[in-house]
């Protein structure tokens, strides 16, 4: 093997890393927000959860991070949340969600 084929793989494992990663943190992120949109709509305990695991489990099944936005700003709309305080929570959750993956590495 040479130079360039263990470089090559070296970069080819990185992207993988960095792309799980990723997957990860939008999973957890989506997580936090939904938990964050539950309480803002007054749900708890297992009507809370099941809101957020439906979040994540619709973004995995093929939303974009903008579909999940707007759904959470539908939702929200009632209670005077606008969708940019719900794109700066996402934002808020991703940095969270970043930092306590990293925390458990």
């Amino acid at each position: 093997m040479t130079t360039f084929d263990k470089r090559e793989q070296g970069f080819e494992a990185k992207f993988a890393h960095d792309e799980e990663f990723m997957f990860r943190a939008t999973a957890r992120s989506n997580k936090l927000l939904g938990l964050w949109a539950a309480g803002q709509l007054g749900l708890s305990g297992d009507a809370a959860a099941s809101y957020a695991t439906t979040l994540v489990a619709d973004n995995l099944e093929s939303q974009t991070t903008d579909e999940t936005l707007r759904k959470v700003s539908r939702d929200l709309a009632g209670k005077g949340v606008s969708p940019g305080q719900v794109a700066q929570k996402l934002r808020e959750c991703l940095h969270q969600a970043v930092q306590q993956l990293e925390a458990n590495r």
